[in-house]
């Protein structure tokens, strides 16, 4: 039976050095596999405008010059826009299930716990620039910071991001980490510190309960 109905929006967050991109596509072969008409795409990204709003967001040298909190996290909102308009709604409103590397968990991680602004104001973008559009499932990606930094040693240039000190993905993750005990239907945490055997083993039991269940909802 072909999975193509109730579309759904999934997304993969975490602090960078968590494995985000091996999963990734881990996940998209594993959806594909059992049949599901899928759509793969990142976030700052996805469209042309939204690639190069990624570009500048983390280029690191304007100097003396700096990208200022708000200006990231309006920039991160403008290419959402720009996304969510020419890629996501489309993909859903055809069928598709919608798998994407990062979305507004992440501004509420980075800008919201990273930078110290304002989850209110976070909140009020987030309904501004989605409107009705809602993900459907969060897998969290989740290792100790200095697990996953660690990780991110072989990388020979960081971005802009990645370049930032251990204090920051302190806090993003404990952004993350909160946002999920708060939302516990809404987040999957996936212990990302594991082997990466042990990794897609989790991840393929809330795959796996997801298809089920999704499954059902379209026989009914």
């Amino acid at each position: 039976m072909s999975i193509t109905q109730p579309a759904r929006f999934i997304t993969l967050e975490g602090i960078e050095g968590v494995g985000k991109s091996t999963q990734l596509k881990f996940i998209a072969d594993y959806l594909r596999e059992a049949s599901v008409s899928l759509t793969v795409t990142r976030e700052p990204g996805g469209t042309p405008i939204a690639e190069a709003i990624r570009a500048l967001v983390l280029q690191s040298d304007f100097s003396p010059e700096v990208i200022i909190p708000e200006t990231e996290l309006l920039l991160f909102f403008a290419a959402r826009a720009q996304h969510i308009h020419y890629v996501i709604k489309p993909a859903l409103q055809r069928g598709d299930w919608v798998l994407c590397d990062r979305f507004t968990e992440t501004s509420y991680a980075y800008q919201g716990g990273g930078r110290g602004l304002d989850l209110a104001f976070i909140r009020s973008l987030q309904l501004w620039v989605q409107q009705d559009l809602k993900v459907d499932k969060v897998l969290l990606l989740d290792a100790p910071v200095d697990i996953a930094l660690r990780r991110m040693h072989h990388r020979k240039v960081a971005d802009r991001i990645e370049a930032e000190k251990h204090d920051f993905f302190s806090r993003a993750r404990a952004s993350y980490l909160e946002r999920a005990k708060q939302m516990p239907d809404f987040y999957q945490v996936i212990d990302a510190s594991l082997s990466l055997k042990d990794v897609q083993k989790q991840i393929k039991q809330v795959l796996d309960q997801l298809l089920a269940l999704w499954a059902k909802s379209e026989d009914e």
